[in-house]
Formats: structure tokens, C-alpha cells, sequence
């Protein structure tokens, strides 16, 4: 698939506030034994502050689609990732884990709405018959964030702190901050279309439903996409966040105290999975173009499940090179999922793109966010081992149940 040279601006420009979106909290994973130590607590009680990020990241998606389509979501980017810059830096100043757990929830607020409304704006850039492609780029771009972020943190932490981590990371968001300002809103969005036919009471019956459907309160509108016919498209983002997500946010820690490795070791080894995201991002189009969403999404899961192995063998024997596969395939695995499910979200109402991305969002964030905390149980339980074969069972639940539900989806639509 190729795009046009100003497509592909408009990708790449918001494909990096996605990048540094995802970074903001992926680099935390191998810092969190520094960042434990330094603010005098045990490690896994330091692991909240993943899920501090991630559930309003999650959650609020949204609610941010949703301002963007109606006041513009060129206008709401540059207010969200302003915000994201403005939090990151307190990150770096909190004295004591309560305070960087509110930071951390603070900075989670305003970047909620970056990948949803990115993923709507360039929806409306490329065209329907693009779309697929060029949110497959996109995430691959911001993706490729949550991997390199985990070996520059792991870098920045052992060399300066953990702290100087989160002010890098902030300067980025001031980089991505400025990229937006080389952007202009597109001509005509379905919002203004919207707006139009609200002007113009001789517009078609269709587009009358639409504003009706626009005009009804916010929760409602989010429960009926979310529970409507695309139900099986936002149900399986919660489980891909949940065993995906989940999984990723411990391999930090698992690599430094199963493998005795240090910050930098493991975020390096977790830097591939940021690599095969870049390469899954590329990949999809072609993928799709050969076997249909449900073949990405088959591909994606299955290599998920890869990873799932390669983690259990390194619990089992102790050697990290395994872990290099646990890390590309689960970053592979990812990108074919969760963009495909963006692209599919889209059709449930194309003049509510953003809700529609931004439940995927929901789903997918707010639900690493869950197996972050479940998985702190688990690892608190059962050790690592168990954490890995629980996020096993529920990948080949999601490859089963999800599966059927997902080609019911398609043959009606």
C-alpha cells in the first residue's frame, strides 16, 4: 500500500505522539526495580503505577474520541499531548509512590485520547479503502514506542536515574507537541458533514439518523456501539489488552530477578518487541490484502501464543536469549490484533469515529490495565510461571471463543 507524501506525514507526525504515549509508561517496566528502590518499597507494590497509567488511559479513550469529533481532533491532539508533557515532568519530581501514582494517573488522563483520535484523523485522511494500512502504520509506529522506550529507560536509568527517564520522555512529548503544528485539519470530516446537514434541514433521511444518533447522551451512544452488532470487534480488544498488555508490562521485572538482569540488559531484550511492531505494523496491510482481518488477527494471536511459550521455557530453564523471541513475537502478535480491530471498529458508525476507536482503546488499555493487577496477584501467588500460563489459557480462550464470534461478525456484515 502506498500513501501520498502528505498521508504519509499526517501517519508518521501522529504515529510519533502515539510513540511517545506508549513510551511514557512502557519504560517504567524495566525501571520499576529502580524506581522501587528509590522511592523505598518492594517492587511489586511499585507495579501499580503501570495500572495507574493505563486504566485512564483506557477508560477515558472514549471520551476523547468523542470531544474530537465534535470539536475538531486536531485541536483536542495538541491539548492532550501538551497535557501529556506537562505530566511526565511532574512524574520526574514526586517524592514518595503515592504522589507518582497520582502524577501517573494525571499523565494517563491527558494521553487517553492520542491513538484514538490519531487513529479517527488519519481514518479520515486516507479513505475507507486505505484505513486498514494506515492504522496498521500507525500503531506500528507508536508501538515501536512501548519496545525502544523500554531499552532507552533501562539505559537512562542505570546511567543518570530513573527520574531523568521521565524528564527525557517529557521532552519528547514537547518534540510531538510542535509535530502537530505542521498539521492542518482535514478540509471535510465527517464531523463537518455532520454539522452540515444540522444547517441544512434538505439533507438525506440518512444523515438526519446520524445527528439523532450524535445528539443522544454520551453513555448511551458508547453502550450501544459497544454492545451492538460490533460487540465481538470491542470484546475481543478487552481480552487482546488484558493477555497482551498484561503479559508485557511484567517481563521487565521477570528478566531482572528470574535472569539477573539489570535495567538496561532487559530493556534492550525488550526492544525487539517494539522492532516487530514496526515490522507487524508494515505487515498487515499485506496480510489482509491476502486472507481478510480475520487472517491477521489468526496470525497475531498465534504468534501471541509463541510468546507465551518462549516465557514459560525461560521460568522453566533460566536462559534469557528465549526471552528475545518472547519479546518479537508478542510485539508481532500485538500489532496484527489490535489494529485490525481499530479498522473493523470504524464501520460500526463512521460519524462517530472517534467513540468507535476509542472503545477499542477502552477495551485494550483499560484491560492491560486489569492484567496488571491481576497479574500482580498471580506473581504474588503462583510466581511468574503462573502468570505466564494463565495469560496462555486466556490467548487460546480468545483464539477459540473470540474466533467464532469474530467470523459470525463478518459473514453478517
Amino acid at each position: 500500500m502506498r500513501f501520498t507524501s502528505s498521508q504519509l506525514h499526517v501517519i508518521v507526525t501522529l504515529g510519533f505522539c502515539g510513540l511517545v504515549s506508549a513510551a511514557d509508561n512502557w519504560f517504567v517496566s524495566p525501571a520499576l526495580p529502580a524506581i522501587a528502590s528509590g522511592l523505598n518499597v518492594a517492587a511489586s507494590a511499585a507495579a501499580v503505577i503501570l495500572s495507574a497509567y493505563l486504566v485512564p488511559y483506557g477508560v477515558l479513550q472514549p471520551v476523547c474520541g468523542t470531544i474530537g469529533d465534535r470539536l475538531g481532533r486536531l485541536r483536542v491532539l495538541r491539548v492532550i499531548v501538551a497535557g501529556l508533557a506537562i505530566g511526565t515532568f511532574l512524574c520526574a519530581l514526586c517524592p514518595t509512590l503515592p504522589f507518582l501514582i497520582a502524577a501517573r494517573i494525571l499523565t494517563g488522563c491527558f494521553a487517553a485520547g492520542i491513538i484514538s483520535v490519531a487513529q479517527a484523523f488519519v481514518g479520515n485522511v486516507v479513505g475507507h479503502e486505505n484505513r486498514g494500512a494506515a492504522v496498521g502504520l500507525l500503531m506500528g509506529i507508536t508501538f515501536t514506542g512501548q519496545g525502544l522506550s523500554s531499552g532507552l529507560g533501562g539505559i537512562i536509568t542505570d546511567l543518570i536515574s530513573w527520574r531523568a527517564a521521565f524528564c527525557c520522555f517529557g521532552v519528547l512529548a514537547l518534540i510531538a507537541l510542535a509535530g502537530l503544528f505542521t498539521l492542518r485539519e482535514p478540509v471535510l470530516t465527517l464531523k463537518t458533514k455532520s454539522r452540515d446537514a444540522l444547517n441544512n434541514p434538505t439533507m438525506p433521511t440518512k444523515s438526519s439518523s446520524h445527528i439523532s444518533e450524535a445528539q443522544k447522551p454520551f453513555l448511551t451512544r458508547a453502550l450501544r456501539l459497544f454492545f451492538g452488532p460490533h460487540r465481538a470487534v470491542f470484546l475481543t480488544a478487552c481480552t487482546t489488552g488484558i493477555a497482551f498488555l498484561g503479559i508485557y508490562g511484567f517481563m521487565g521485572t521477570f528478566l531482572s530477578e528470574r535472569c539477573g538482569l539489570g535495567s538496561t540488559e532487559a530493556g534492550l531484550i525488550m526492544m525487539l518487541y517494539g522492532v516487530m511492531c514496526l515490522v507487524g505494523g508494515a505487515l498487515s496491510g499485506k496480510i489482509g490484502a491476502s486472507g481478510g482481518p480475520l487472517r491477521v488477527i489468526a496470525v497475531g494471536e498465534t504468534s501471541g501464543l509463541i510468546a507465551v511459550g518462549a516465557l514459560i521455557a525461560v521460568s522453566l530453564v533460566g536462559a534469557w536469549p528465549v526471552a528475545l523471541l518472547a519479546a518479537g513475537a508478542l510485539g508481532m502478535g500485538y500489532i496484527l490484533v489490535q489494529p485490525t480491530l481499530v479498522s473493523l471498529s470504524m464501520d460500526a458508525d463512521p460519524t462517530q469515529a472517534g467513540l468507535c476507536t476509542g472503545l477499542v482503546g477502552l477495551g485494550v488499555f483499560a484491560g492491560g490495565g486489569v492484567g496488571s493487577s491481576i497479574g500482580s496477584i498471580i506473581v504474588a501467588a503462583g510466581g511468574y510461571l503462573g502468570l505466564w500460563i494463565a495469560g496462555g489459557v486466556l490467548m487460546i480462550l480468545q483464539v477459540v471463543l473470540g474466533g467464532i464470534a469474530l467470523r459470525r461478525f463478518m459473514r453478517k456484515n
